[in-house]
């Protein structure tokens, strides 16, 4: 089926959708080469062309993973083969960017059919969420269908506002804790974040915090940022995207710094480049500066029986392989104040200690939590005194 690509009102390309695979078959007029997805655009002989293939990966990127937990039910009820064939039913609209199709033909506007503006279907974030599909007048319209990750997760709209709820991972189902244990700390210091807050449905524990995208900006990805230009040779990953950003007017260093503390105190281990990056704005093209910190779930020994949490060896993403070897790339810790995170204990314990909380962490899981925190962030202190 024609469509033609829009970045809310700008047409950019006219493409050609296979409607049994969902991906990008044609590729057909430009009209907006500069409102393209970046890195779709490469120089070939001296000429500038729409890579399909890269397009065609940022565009089925939208799509839920295959790997989100319980997607293989939800296919199954939908009766459909692939999360990519979802994309064309909500025309690929989302919460974190301005980007969608336009059925060739057809008289839509963005103004008509955005998520920012107007209600959309609760029909597929239940569906997600393991309910049975409606038997009759199915609403696709929904940007649960352009979520990432593996996590189940929904949107809904709380008092006017777009709000995302996110699962845990079972048995301890410890990520949306984590999330709130993360704003804690983020507020203490200072740093721009995203809160998040507690929500039970089910007596299963949700993380919940509001869209931060707005109808003035958009997300755009480390990953997708570090697609405008292959790494120079004298480059590792951390100053592939310094130097890019620089290109674009922008210091980056002091937001990855204040990123790299934070995961060392949580112990972090899924800061990949899909997880944090630039706003822009989607009109103007101009570059707003760093988004905000968001998404800190997997943390904490989320996923590690109480038992290992002293000894677990830990995943470190994206620039380095350990979090000590990462906190070499911190240029500055003179915005650090570790004396804001005095009595962080406490706090952290009183996550917990919660009657419905404790039926997936019990009390001696809260102790070693909090006791490994305040460890982390000793031994932040003895290294930068050790730098100093």
């Amino acid at each position: 089926m024609d469509y033609t690509l829009m970045h809310k009102n700008i047409c950019v390309a006219d493409i050609g959708i296979d409607e049994d695979t969902g991906v990008i078959s044609r590729i057909g007029d430009v009209y907006a080469k500069e409102h393209l997805p970046l890195g779709t655009v490469h120089i070939m002989q001296h000429r500038e062309i729409v890579d399909k293939a890269v397009l065609n990966k940022w565009w089925t990127g939208r799509s839920i993973p295959a790997s989100r937990a319980g997607i293989s039910d939800a296919l199954e009820a939908l009766g459909i083969y692939n999360t990519e064939m979802l994309l064309t039913k909500c025309l690929g609209l989302s919460l974190s960017d301005h980007y969608w199709v336009e059925p060739s033909g057809s008289d839509m506007t963005w103004e008509s059919v955005n998520f920012f503006d107007n209600d959309f279907s609760a029909d597929m974030g239940d569906v997600l969420f393991g309910s049975s599909v409606k038997s009759v007048n199915f609403n696709y319209s929904s940007p649960d269908i352009t979520s990432d990750g593996n996590l189940q997760k929904r949107w809904k709209i709380a008092d006017g506002k777009r709000c995302l709820m996110k699962s845990g991972t079972s048995p301890f189902r410890q990520e949306p804790f984590n999330e709130v244990i993360a704003s804690l700390i983020l507020e203490r210091l200072g740093i721009e974040h995203i809160p998040y807050t507690l929500a039970w449905m089910d007596d299963k524990p949700y993380s919940v915090c509001n869209d931060f995208v707005t109808k003035t900006s958009e997300l755009i990805s480390a990953a997708r940022v570090m697609q405008i230009r292959p790494k120079a040779n004298d480059e590792n990953g951390y100053l592939h995207l310094v130097n890019i950003c620089k290109s674009f007017g922008i210091d980056i260093v002091p937001m990855l710094d204040r990123m790299i503390v934070f995961d060392y105190i949580i112990a972090n281990e899924d800061r990949h480049y899909g997880n944090f990056g630039l706003l822009r704005d989607p009109e103007t093209l101009e570059w707003i500066g760093a988004a905000p910190i968001f998404d800190n779930g997997t943390s904490l020994w989320h996923d590690r029986l109480t038992s290992q949490i002293p000894t677990a060896d830990l995943i470190c993403k994206p620039f380095k392989k350990t979090h000590g070897e990462q906190l070499s790339l911190v240029t500055s810790f003179g915005w650090l104040d570790l004396s804001a995170l005095d009595g962080i204990e406490d706090d952290i314990f009183s996550i917990f200690d919660d009657e419905k909380a404790r039926k997936y962490i019990d009390s001696g899981r809260a102790e070693m939590i909090t006791l490994q925190v305040r460890k982390r962030i000793n031994r932040l202190s003895e290294i930068i005194t050790a730098i100093s």
